[in-house]
């Protein structure tokens, strides 16, 4: 039987140099959400939930007008950030 990982695209960074991108574990995590992992998703791939933050608001902004939209965009952004260069920090020096 075929599992959601049979389907993933491997890492291209960790299969020809031997590194991991500031990705690897994304596609890992958003499975784990899918099957209700929450703890798991954080812990595959830290900047799932800031990402899936900023992708909900700019849904949401999309079709709402939201108050300090732009401010609230570039700290979700910002976050997102220093979760995965925290995350990629921690894996190469572990």
């Amino acid at each position: 039987m075929l599992s959601p990982e049979d389907y993933m695209l491997p890492c291209l960074s960790k299969k020809f140099l031997g590194i991991e991108c500031f990705g690897c574990g994304f596609q890992r995590s958003i499975s784990f959400l899918f099957q209700g992992e929450f703890i798991a998703a954080f812990k595959m791939y830290p900047g799932i939930y800031p990402l899936f933050a900023l992708g909900v608001f700019l849904i949401l902004n999309f079709f709402l007008k939201i108050k300090n939209a732009e401010k609230i965009k570039i700290t979700l952004v910002v976050l997102s950030i220093v979760f995965i260069v925290t995350n990629y920090i921690l894996k190469i020096t572990n």
